[in-house]
């Protein structure tokens, strides 16, 4: 697999979360669930890119956050 790059989306394989790359520090990638939430980190060699249901899923959890009352959309 190529390195993931920002934006990304993963699955951390080691906790079985779908994930959106935000960031690297040090040798850990931070990934942060796709409805939004706490940042977490992981290693690298333990992601995979997610596959067309985790995507589907992934944007239907974005979407969802975006129309949450009092929040603005993006």
């Amino acid at each position: 697999m190529r390195d993931p790059e920002l934006r990304d989306l993963v699955v951390d394989t080691e906790r079985v979360k779908v994930g959106r790359v935000m960031g690297r520090v040090g040798g850990c990638l931070q990934l942060r669930p796709p409805g939004g939430g706490r940042e977490w980190d992981a290693d690298p060699a333990r992601v995979r890119p997610a596959d067309e249901d985790e995507r589907l899923r992934a944007g239907i959890a974005e979407r969802s956050l975006r129309r949450a009352p009092g929040r603005r959309s993006a």
